[in-house]
């Protein structure tokens, strides 16, 4: 016994909900590479922020972002998370946390879980940023903890946000949609309902006009067949054609009204009843045929037809039957037929198929309407099922249908012909498509300046809030001492405090080879007192200056300056005088 073949699933993609494809490993590699390119714009622009990796440390850091980001569309969260934790240990990733948070928040519909979802990850950049700000020699823990809750607000918080408010107008959008299908569906089917109705309303009157008329014609055929049999025998036979063409013709009438009017009912003599459809009503239709010289083999599959499956699907299947049988009456008298009706769970399926007949068929009276397989298949269709007739190698005929019985057969039933819907999917798929990934494109463009600048702002200010490193112990200045150890000793050189002592103080010492201005705020910082004006200290050109400008009526403020003099970046003269401080 052969073994039956392996059923092969799809490889579930990584990089997406759906099966892997060609263009997810293509979509994955270009998004990595935009996201390498990105990070080491990153690196470049905000590299000064940050501590600096070495570069093995650089490529791993680099390639777990990327591998995070990739698999964002099968894993939103987890995506989210890791990208969330690598942006507190480094804020070079945090554009691409916004990648990443902008498309989970807008996937995740259940607003609980969205909200645990970014406060989480922006706890934990939090978190992050502020266990590692020591070990990565940034600074404190209190400036990790500021610069992860401005990580987490521009990249994780404001992408979320916008994402939710995505995610909501798709919802939104969708949901429309649907309702929109729903009243067109309802429109199709009142309109169909009405149609039914103006049916039925037709057939009534055709069954009360015409069927009227051939009552009468009947009547009075029958009447006149009476009076030729007694007055002229040999015109009785066309007064018998007569009658039993008017029969026929109500017979036909009733038939096409039965097509017309509503499926559960019927009009005319054979209305639905508690047993039409079930087992012991089609063996009945066969036991007539048998009785009119037509051999039927008869086979029932399954339970039998009940109140479950609805009047419709009943009434559909004796009406499948009974047509079948009388055209083979009309068209192929002594044929053998097989009637096979087999039941399942689901549907039911009708075959009435009758060979070729004994002998060729004898002149039809030409009453048939050629609606009777036409209202067959109409019947058929509006049940949601599906009808073929045709005839077969051999010279016989077969009529077969299938008629959906389940719980949702009213909900396949197909509307009755009528203006199609019209299909706006491959419009909206052309349409919104095309424009949908241009306006993407952009909202993604400027989705990541708006971060990257808020993140550029961001970073500017908390490094500019980040403590400097710690000023060794300050040493006394005295004459000797080296220029480093004298500018680690004092404040830096001051452009304002050198152009002010410019023209004032004593004169520079000779060999001095460069000077220093720090700005004391009154005194030198390690630098001695600053003389009073009184004092004898500075003479010449200082002493004068002081005596010229003290003699006036009012004194002038002054603003004492420390200079520090150097003969190759060795100390050499330390000298302290004031300058006058200019008046408004």
């Amino acid at each position: 016994m052969p073994r039956p073949a392996p059923v092969r699933h799809p490889l579930r993609s990584p990089f997406a909900r759906e099966p892997c494809t060609t263009w997810h490993l293509v979509r994955a590699a270009l998004e990595a590479l935009a996201g390498g390119a990105l990070l080491v714009l990153t690196y470049t622009g905000f590299g000064a922020a940050v501590t600096d990796l070495p570069r093995a440390g650089k490529i791993a850091y680099g390639l777990v972002v990327l591998l995070a980001l990739v698999v964002r569309r099968r894993f939103p969260v987890g995506s989210l998370l890791a990208l969330a934790a690598l942006a507190g240990v480094m804020p070079q990733a945090g554009l691409l946390v916004a990648v990443a948070a902008y498309p989970a928040a807008r996937q995740v519909a259940e607003p609980r879980r969205r909200v645990a979802v970014l406060l989480t990850a922006a706890a934990l950049t939090m978190l992050v940023a502020a266990v590692t700000a020591r070990p990565m020699a940034v600074g404190s823990w209190q400036y990790g903890l500021a610069l992860g809750t401005m990580l987490a607000a521009a990249t994780v918080i404001v992408p979320g946000l916008v994402g939710t408010a995505a995610g909501q107008q798709d919802r939104l959008l969708r949901a429309l949609r649907e309702r929109t299908a729903a009243a067109e569906r309802a429109r199709r089917l009142a309109d169909s309902e009405s149609r039914i109705h103006e049916r039925s309303r037709i057939a009534a009157e055709m069954h009360d006009l015409v069927g009227h008329r051939l009552s009468l014609i009947s009547l009075r055929a029958g009447g006149l067949e009476l009076a030729l049999g007694k007055q002229a025998p040999e015109l009785r036979d066309e007064a018998t054609i007569l009658r039993k063409a008017t029969r026929d013709a109500m017979n036909e009438l009733r038939e096409v009204l039965g097509v017309l009017g509503p499926l559960g009912r019927d009009t005319g003599t054979n209305a639905l009843t508690d047993a039409t459809g079930t087992r012991p009503d089609i063996e009945a239709l066969v036991t007539e045929s048998r009785g009119g010289g037509i051999p039927v083999t008869f086979t029932w599959e399954g339970p039998d037809l009940g109140d479950a499956e609805g009047p419709s699907v009943r009434r559909a299947v004796h009406r499948v039957v009974r047509e079948s049988l009388t055209n083979v009456h009309r068209y192929a008298t002594g044929a053998p037929v097989t009637v096979t009706v087999a039941h399942t769970d689901d549907e039911v399926r009708i075959s009435v198929r009758n060979g070729a007949p004994p002998s060729p068929p004898t002149a039809t009276t030409g009453l048939g309407t050629g609606r009777g397989l036409v209202g067959l298949r109409e019947r058929v269709t509006l049940l949601g099922g599906t009808f073929e007739a045709g005839a077969v190698p051999g010279g016989g005929f077969d009529v077969s249908a299938t008629i959906p019985t389940g719980p949702d057969a009213a909900s396949r039933a197909e509307p009755l012909p009528g203006p199609p819907l019209p299909d706006t999917t491959a419009e909206e798929g052309a349409v919104g498509g095309l424009q949908g990934r241009i306006a993407g494109v952009l909202t993604t463009v400027l989705g990541m300046g708006g971060v990257a600048l808020m993140l550029g702002l961001g970073l500017g200010l908390v490094s500019e809030a980040q403590p400097g490193p710690d000023l060794p112990e300050r040493q006394e200045v005295h004459v000797g001492m080296g220029k480093q150890e004298v500018e680690r000793s004092v404040p830096p050189d001051n452009d304002a405090v050198r152009a002010a002592a410019a023209g004032h103080g004593p004169a520079v010492p000779a060999g001095t080879t460069s000077c220093l201005y720090p700005y004391v705020n009154g005194a030198g910082e390690g630098a001695g007192e600053v003389p009073s004006e009184e004092s004898g200290e500075g003479s010449g050109e200082e002493s004068g200056e002081e005596s010229g400008e003290g003699s006036g009526e009012e004194s002038t403020a002054r603003f004492a300056v420390t200079r520090y003099c150097f003969h190759d970046d060795v100390l050499t003269a330390i000298d302290h005088f004031t300058v006058p401080l200019a008046r408004p």
